[in-house]
């Protein structure tokens, strides 16, 4: 049996490791990695490979950026190349990125079953392209497998036949757990000059909050404002760091003299400061995952959630990115007046070997 593993932007690379390495000790199943090229810069890409222990890709699809219909016209292209000269029995994609849709809807077109690892998850605002793309994924999909129970009510309420559909828990925590004794060795915040809980860990990517520079500049002044009370630490993700120049406001990030502005860094550094910081003000869509399961205040910089758990069972708080909400969110993290982590079922560090289990009946199903 033979099986397809897409990845193609970051945090693919997280959920695709524990899979690949669980569908490897099976024995049962050749794995073809496929990486679509969607994130090319080697801090974004080639350092989760060699970190998290991903065999290097078996084919490359070389995207590179451009907007959404160019960037997804590419990789459904020239995935479909690859699949018209070898055809797996299934393709896995992960999450919600371009590549995740453009590789879902090249398989099936061509026959070709195809698995949702992280189905189900819904914000309800269809201003975001990643839900376009989780939603038009599991409409195709042939086996859906899911993190979080919300996921599972979500796909029965849009008619999705329940055998289809499977609870397996949150691959991103398997690979949490497998690196937090690595990223805790790095001892990376004192090599940044840091201390255990005494700042806060700052990232921003997403459109409604980097496009706007009327929206970037309020929440840069924001941020010079609340360093004052705690320090900051911002690894700039390239999107952002093009919006920032654009409008003229890196500087002022720099100069606050309590932010330190960092270039992208690798997973395992990010755990690190993570795992020590007082509080996280992020758009991330994993960080609210992850602080869950560190038990770390996370000020969700969004007006809704696809993965509401993490703030009713988790320690995310939705602020948008409206100044005076994140005020009073982080005002309260300082005081501790904060929402302690309550267990979130199955995110045990086993969800990838449920994920390969359902992945192998589903294929002995198939033949």
């Amino acid at each position: 049996m033979n099986i397809d593993l897409v990845a193609g932007a970051r945090p693919n690379f997280m959920k695709l490791a524990p899979v690949e390495r669980a569908i490897r000790n099976l024995g049962t199943i050749n794995v073809r990695i496929i990486h679509t090229g969607q994130h090319y810069d080697p801090e974004m890409n080639e350092v989760f490979f060699s970190e998290l222990g991903i065999p290097n890709p078996d084919a490359h699809l070389g995207a590179g950026s451009g907007t959404h219909g160019a960037q997804t016209a590419r990789i459904l292209e020239s995935y479909e190349r690859l699949l018209l000269e070898d055809r797996p029995d299934a393709t896995v994609v992960f999450g919600d990125v371009n590549s995740t849709i453009a590789c879902a809807l090249a398989a099936v077109k061509l026959g070709v079953r195809v698995v949702h690892v992280e189905a189900g998850l819904r914000s309800f605002d269809r201003s975001m392209p990643e839900e376009i793309n989780r939603v038009l994924t599991d409409a195709i999909a042939d086996c859906l497998l899911v993190s979080e129970p919300s996921g599972v009510d979500n796909l029965i309420r849009e008619g999705i036949p329940a055998e289809k559909i499977h609870l397996v828990g949150n691959v991103m925590i398997d690979t949490l757990i497998q690196e937090l004794n690595r990223s805790r060795a790095l001892d990376y915040p004192a090599k940044l000059g840091l201390s255990h809980g005494e700042y806060g860990l700052v990232t921003l990517h997403r459109p409604a909050n980097v496009d706007d520079p009327v929206v970037l500049k309020r929440l840069v002044e924001l941020f010079v404002e609340l360093a004052a009370h705690l320090p900051l630490v911002f690894p700039i993700h390239p999107r952002t760091q093009t919006a920032l120049k654009r409008a003229n406001l890196l500087n002022q990030l720099q100069e606050s003299g309590r932010i330190l502005c960092l270039s992208p860094i690798s997973y395992r550094e990010n755990l690190a400061l993570m795992e020590a910081c007082r509080v996280v003000l992020t758009d991330s869509g994993g960080m609210q995952e992850e602080t869950a399961i560190l038990n770390i205040p996370c000020l969700t910089m969004r007006p809704n959630t696809e993965r509401p758990i993490t703030v009713s069972r988790g320690t995310s708080r939705l602020v948008g990115n409206d100044a005076e909400q994140i005020r009073v969110a982080f005002t309260d993290v300082i005081a501790g007046r904060w929402a302690v982590a309550q267990p979130l079922p199955l995110w045990d560090g086993h969800a990838g070997v449920r994920v390969a289990c359902v992945i192998e009946h589903f294929l002995h199903g198939l033949h």
